[in-house]
């Protein structure tokens, strides 16, 4: 009777282990299409297409890019709603600084805030069916320049680190989400073919190029500017720029030239202070209209007094 109980206890964890070898032999006789099945030729109609000019802008320094939105609004496009998945694998604040701005009305001190977030995100694009493809990461730092509020510093630079991120991990799939900008901001298609995806010979369509029907493409609004300036500044961007010059002006000939480097020394060192100097060229042409060699004692004080504060 021993070993019948024995036998009995047993024979429940063979026929729990049995169902695994069947397993595989299912799988293998009926595998997953190959990757080239999984797309279909709209979707390949869009990834092979160049990217139109009208989605193409310049960000701060001057670079073509293309808008997050945009990049959005193209997954959902290419794959569907539902279609695709977004990770945030990591939100980093990397670094947040305190600039004093001088006193309020009541004598109270003043500050600005600096804020650097690095993110890590994963893109997951799927077949029609639900299925996943691939997955691509993209990581981006981001930064909100010399803010009046501490919340609106940390939402500007984590935002921004959010765009950077998706875009870099959409490149992946090719020009139709900006590939071929970094072919020196050109929107030429650059991929073109594929030995996984070869054209059909029997089809007589050509790639699509692009949707030029869409209007151009403009920037997302957003109450919280990136890299903020000092309101004098602000104000003075708005003016018209003067004309570009290739000499100085007669005043600025009679000018001290150990004067001039003085204040050009205290401007640059502001800008260090409060972590601005690269931002500080491309500002200084908005507000003055000119770059700063050509620039005078009088307009490097100005700068490095709204840069500190001073002249709040």
């Amino acid at each position: 009777m021993t070993t019948t109980a024995q036998a009995g206890a047993q024979a429940p964890a063979a026929r729990h282990l049995a169902p695994t070898h069947p397993r595989h032999t299912t799988h293998a006789e009926t595998p997953m299409p190959d990757l080239a099945s999984r797309l279909t030729d709209n979707q390949l109609k869009v990834l092979f297409g160049g990217l139109h000019a009208s989605r193409v802008g310049k960000n701060q320094k001057g670079f073509a890019h293309v808008q997050q939105w945009d990049v959005r609004r193209f997954l959902l496009r290419v794959f569907g709603f539902g279609g695709y998945d977004t990770e945030l694998v990591s939100i980093d604040c990397v670094r947040e600084i305190q600039i004093p701005a001088g006193k309020d009305n009541y004598g109270n001190d003043k500050f600005r805030w600096t804020v650097v977030y690095r993110v890590h995100q994963r893109l997951t694009v799927k077949d029609i069916h639900g299925r996943p493809i691939a997955t691509f990461d993209g990581v981006a730092t981001g930064d909100a320049q010399n803010q009046p509020s501490l919340g609106d510093a940390h939402d500007g630079a984590v935002k921004e680190a959010d765009s950077q991120s998706l875009k870099r991990a959409a490149v992946n799939l090719g020009d139709a989400f900006g590939l071929s900008l970094y072919n020196g901001g050109k929107t030429d298609a650059v991929v073109i073919w594929s030995a996984a995806h070869p054209a059909k010979p029997s089809s007589e369509e050509t790639p699509a190029t692009g949707l030029p029907e869409d209007p151009p493409v403009e920037p997302e609004p957003d109450d919280t500017p990136q890299r903020a300036e000092p309101e004098a500044l602000a104000s003075q961007a708005e003016q018209p720029p003067a004309r570009p010059r290739t000499v100085p002006s007669p005043a600025k000939q009679e000018e001290d030239p150990e004067d001039r480097a003085a204040a050009l020394d205290a401007m640059w060192q502001a800008a260090r202070e409060i972590g601005f100097t690269d931002g500080l060229p491309a500002q200084f042409v908005k507000s003055f209209g000119h770059p700063i060699d050509l620039g005078s004692a009088a307009e490097f004080r100005q700068a490095r007094d709204l840069m500190t504060g001073a002249a709040a």
